[in-house]
C-alpha cells in the first residue's frame, strides 16, 4: 500500500517523524501496512464497519437530524505508544488520581486546602458540582473516584498534556474493548506478533475494584450497574459492562430502599444491593436529596449511602474535582497532598472568574479556546482562531455575565495519526482517554480510547461532534 503521499505537514504525527520515516515504535506496523495491496485496507475498513453494525455497537447523539442511534465509528489504523512513554504516562495518571482522591476527601471534611488558601474558597464552594449533602462523608475504603477518565493530548512540541479530568461518569471504555476485538478480527495477521499489551481483563478488574470498596462487614457483596435507560447516549456501554462483569443492569425503578438498605426487585423477591456502579449524574440519583423532579433515581438512596450501607461509584460530589476551573489548580493539589512535582503537565489555563485572567481572555479571545467549566462532550466550546466576530462577541458577553462558568486555554495543535479517508491515508487529529481504576490498588488500562477528529482540520474529537476512534496499542518493552 503506497504511503508516499501521506503528509502530516507541520503537525506532530504519532506514526511518522518530520522526515517522513516511521517512528521506531511504528516501524514494524508500517512495514506490514506496506504489504497491503491497493484497496485492501478500504475493504477491511468496510468489513469492520459492517461488523460493528451487526454487533449493534452504537452510541446516541441527542437531537441529530439523521436519528439518535449511530454505529460506533472505528478507524482501523491504530495509534501506537511505546512502553517507556506509557510507563511515564501511567505514573503521571496514578499520581494525579491519588491526589484528586485526597483532595475530595479533604474538601468534604477538614477543608485544609481551603484554610491554607491553596484554592480560593469561593471558586470551590460556588461550583455547581460541589455537593453540600456530602460534607462529612467518608466513603468505604476512602475512595471517591473509583473510575476516572483523564483526557490527554500531545501538542506540536511532542509533549503530553492533561486536557481535562473526568470523575463523574466517564464513558468510552466499552469502545476501547470493542475496538480491540474488531481489530483482532479484521487485522489478525497485522495484530499478531506485535506484542501489544492486553486489555481484555478490564471488566474483571472493574468488578474487583467495585467489590473491594463494598461497605465494611459485607462478606459476599452484590454489585449492579445503574443506568438512566435506553435513551442515554452511553446505554450500549452500560449494558456491555454489566454483561461483561456478570452483574445486573438496573434502572432506578428496579431499586427500593427498605429497612435502611438498598434492595433490587427480582423474580425471587428483594435482593440486597451493596455496590452501585451508577451511570446517572448526581442531580438525578435521589429525588429526596437532589433534584425532586428526577424519575431516574432512587428515593432515600443518599440516606443509605451516608449511613455507610451501600457504596456508590463514583461517589456523589466527586464531579467537583473535574470542574475545569478546579482543573487549573491540580498541579498545586498534587504538590499539597503528595509533596511531589506533577509528572504530567496541565495545559496553561486562564480562569475567567479571576479579574486579571478575565481581562486577558477578553482581549485575546481570537487566540484562545473558551470552555464552559461544567459542560462535556465538546458542547459550548468556542475556538477563538476559527470563530466569527459575532461568535466572539457573543462569547465575550457570556463571560462577562457569568465569569465563573468559563476558562480559556491556548489553542493546541493536537498530534495526528494516519486515518483512512476514502482509499487514502490522511492525517487526522487525536486525543487519548486512559481509564484509571481506584480500589485497594490503582490500575491504569494500557492505552485507552484514542478519539479522532474525522473532519479535515478539525480539533474536535468527541463522537457527539462527529469524531471517531482508534484502537490504541501499548507495545510491551523488549
Amino acid at each position: 500500500m503506497p504511503l508516499t503521499a501521506y503528509d502530516p505537514a507541520t503537525f506532530f504525527d504519532e506514526t511518522f517523524d518530520g522526515g517522513g520515516q516511521p517512528r521506531p515504535v511504528c516501524t514494524e506496523f508500517v512495514r506490514r501496512l506496506w504489504s497491503f495491496q491497493d484497496g485492501e485496507l478500504a475493504r477491511r475498513q468496510h468489513a469492520a464497519e459492517m461488523n460493528l453494525h451487526d454487533l449493534g455497537i452504537t452510541f446516541a447523539v441527542y437531537g441529530h437530524e439523521a436519528g439518535v442511534e449511530k454505529v460506533w465509528p472505528c478507524d482501523l489504523v491504530p495509534r501506537i505508544i511505546e512502553a517507556q512513554e506509557w510507563s511515564y504516562i501511567e505514573r503521571g495518571l496514578v499520581q494525579r488520581v491519588r491526589a484528586l482522591n485526597l483532595f475530595l476527601n479533604d474538601i468534604y471534611n477538614e477543608q485544609k486546602i481551603l484554610k491554607d488558601k491553596i484554592i480560593p474558597r469561593e471558586l470551590l464552594l460556588e461550583a455547581p458540582t460541589f455537593r453540600r449533602q456530602c460534607i462529612g462523608l467518608r466513603p468505604p475504603q476512602g475512595v471517591w473516584c473509583h473510575i476516572s477518565g483523564v483526557d490527554l493530548v500531545r501538542d506540536r512540541d511532542g509533549c503530553i498534556y492533561v486536557l481535562e479530568d473526568n470523575l463523574r461518569c466517564p464513558s468510552g471504555v466499552s469502545y476501547v474493548l470493542e475496538n480491540r476485538e474488531v481489530m483482532k478480527r479484521t487485522f489478525p495477521h497485522v495484530f499478531q506478533g506485535m506484542s501489544v499489551e492486553p486489555i481484555e481483563d478490564y471488566p474483571e478488574r472493574l468488578l474487583s475494584t467495585l467489590l473491594d470498596c463494598a461497605p465494611p462487614g459485607v462478606t459476599h457483596p452484590t454489585a449492579v450497574v445503574l443506568t438512566p435507560g435506553i435513551y442515554n447516549s452511553a446505554y450500549f456501554e452500560h449494558t456491555f459492562l454489566a454483561q461483561q462483569m456478570g452483574v445486573e443492569l438496573v434502572q432506578g425503578s428496579d431499586l427500593v430502599v427498605e429497612n435502611g438498605y438498598v434492595w433490587a426487585r427480582t423474580t425471587r423477591g428483594l435482593q440486597r444491593v451493596d455496590v452501585i456502579y451508577r451511570r446517572i449524574n448526581d442531580d438525578f440519583l435521589d429525588p429526596v436529596s437532589f433534584n425532586p423532579d428526577s424519575c431516574l433515581g432512587v428515593p432515600h438512596l443518599m440516606e443509605v449511602y451516608l449511613a455507610g450501607r451501600v457504596t456508590l461509584a463514583n461517589a456523589p460530589g466527586a464531579g467537583v474535582a473535574d470542574d475545569k476551573a478546579v482543573y487549573a489548580y491540580v498541579p498545586q493539589i498534587i504538590r499539597y497532598y503528595l509533596s511531589e512535582e506533577p509528572i504530567l503537565s496541565n495545559v496553561p489555563t486562564y480562569i475567567c472568574d479571576v479579574d486579571e485572567d478575565r481581562e486577558y481572555v477578553l482581549s485575546h479571545l481570537h487566540e484562545l479556546v473558551i470552555k464552559p467549566t461544567n459542560e462535556s462532550g465538546g458542547y459550548g466550546i468556542v475556538l477563538g482562531p476559527k470563530a466569527s466576530s459575532s461568535e466572539l462577541a457573543e462569547c465575550a458577553a457570556l463571560i462577562r455575565a457569568n465569569p465563573r462558568n468559563y476558562i480559556a486555554q491556548p489553542m493546541l495543535t493536537l498530534s495526528t495519526v494516519p486515518t483512512l479517508v476514502g482509499d487514502a491515508l490522511k492525517p487526522r487529529h487525536v486525543d487519548l482517554r486512559p481509564f484509571v481504576l481506584f480500589g485497594k490498588d490503582v490500575y491504569v488500562l494500557p492505552g485507552g480510547l484514542t478519539r479522532v477528529a474525522l473532519r479535515e482540520g478539525s480539533m474536535i474529537v468527541n463522537s457527539s461532534q462527529g469524531g471517531g476512534s482508534k484502537d490504541t496499542w501499548v507495545l510491551r518493552g523488549r
